[in-house]
């Protein structure tokens, strides 16, 4: 899991390392609530958590046709301290990279970000064992921010404030992993390094052309996950997703497909609870219960550069295993390594329960 993000964010910086831009820093502090997504997390609510921020960005000024059609956002890497208030989950640092993209008159800042968490007090089975969060160290790590935000109000000082979101979670690599999703108020201050810039705006119509026909795509995903039991141990897992896509303009393209799951993990699980729990869950009672699913999803895809943000829904048409609900979601990153070949890594749900953090390769044709 960990080298898979590495590897995002090193294509993320290579894709702009040709690039030069003038660049900024903000500082920011933030407060605010844990978001109970589950009752089993009840008791790791105990404050108002809070911490701070910091970024480096690098701005945009059109160059290139991409940062035009987007409105000339930022690109950084950004490092955040998270103190839960709380003695089982303790604190998390987080590094990650990520985007600003601007609205109304560029006043309105929405940022998303990936990267690496890690927890200063991951479960234990001796020694912090109420710790269902975090089964382990090191885990996968988003946030959002969405701010108003003022450049230069003091010289090259400015203001930016909002809110913030920010997810942490091991993608079920290990249980336990109920995660951690923090909703929090946020204010700092930015600094520009450079002088102020004129926008590049290209007034001739592009050449380019988005129309397509309808492509079709094979995704192999795959990773380890372990069942939600701790020490039922950790599996690999490989999911296979055959879709087609219809491209309706410069950023979008809408998809319709299958998805076959060969969830190992849960072989596991089932062999467990036939054992555990012969009365309670008698549907599980059946050691021979098939473990594969196969869903239906319809799904969108932004792209922005050779660098896309994609999102499903899906509904499971087989599923003997009565096991989490029937809808899915997947929120992931792809990136193009040539014009129909593709890698990725995103993270599927069952609403607020992860169950994979996916490495994807695949092809469009």
């Amino acid at each position: 899991m960990k080298k898979t993000i590495l590897l995002f964010c090193f294509s993320f910086f290579f894709s702009f390392s040709q690039e030069k831009a003038s660049t900024y820093f903000d500082v920011q502090l933030f407060r605010g609530n844990v978001y109970k997504h589950t009752n089993d997390i009840g008791h790791l609510i105990t404050g108002h958590p809070d911490g701070f921020l910091l970024s480096y960005n690098w701005k945009t000024f059109g160059k290139k046709e991409w940062q035009q059609v987007y409105n000339y956002p930022d690109y950084g890497i950004s490092y955040h301290y998270l103190d839960f208030k709380n003695q089982y989950l303790g604190v998390n640092h987080a590094v990650g990279v990520h985007y600003n993209f601007y609205f109304f008159k560029r006043q309105l800042m929405f940022r998303i970000s990936q990267g690496i968490g890690m927890t200063s007090s991951p479960y234990d089975k001796e020694t912090n064992n109420k710790n269902n969060a975090f089964g382990t160290k090191f885990m996968d790590n988003n946030y959002f921010l969405l701010q108003y935000k003022k450049e230069n109000i003091i010289d090259k000082i400015g203001l930016q404030a909002g809110f913030m979101l920010t997810h942490f979670s091991n993608g079920r690599f290990k249980a336990p992993n109920s995660g951690i999703n923090t909703i929090a108020f946020n204010v700092g201050l930015n600094y520009n390094f450079n002088d102020k810039q004129e926008f590049i705006v290209d007034s001739l119509p592009s050449k380019d052309t988005y129309k397509e026909r309808i492509k079709y795509n094979i995704a192999f995903r795959t990773g380890i996950s372990e069942g939600p039991v701790p020490h039922l141990g950790q599996r690999q897992f490989y999911h296979i997703g055959l879709y087609a896509d219809k491209r309706i303009g410069r950023k979008s393209a809408l998809q319709l497909g299958t998805d076959v799951f060969f969830s190992r993990y849960l072989q596991d699980y089932i062999k467990f609870v036939s054992v555990a729990f012969p009365e309670d869950h008698e549907s599980y009672a059946d050691s021979d219960t098939d473990y594969k699913r196969i869903g239906l999803f319809v799904g969108h895809e932004l792209f922005i550069n050779k660098l896309s943000i994609e999102a499903q829904v899906g509904y499971y048409v087989y599923k003997p295993l009565d096991y989490e609900i029937d809808l899915y979601q997947r929120i992931g990153i792809k990136y193009y390594l040539y014009k129909n070949i593709f890698t990725g890594v995103g993270l599927k749900t069952h609403g607020g329960r992860a169950e994979a953090i996916e490495a994807t390769i695949g092809v469009r044709l």
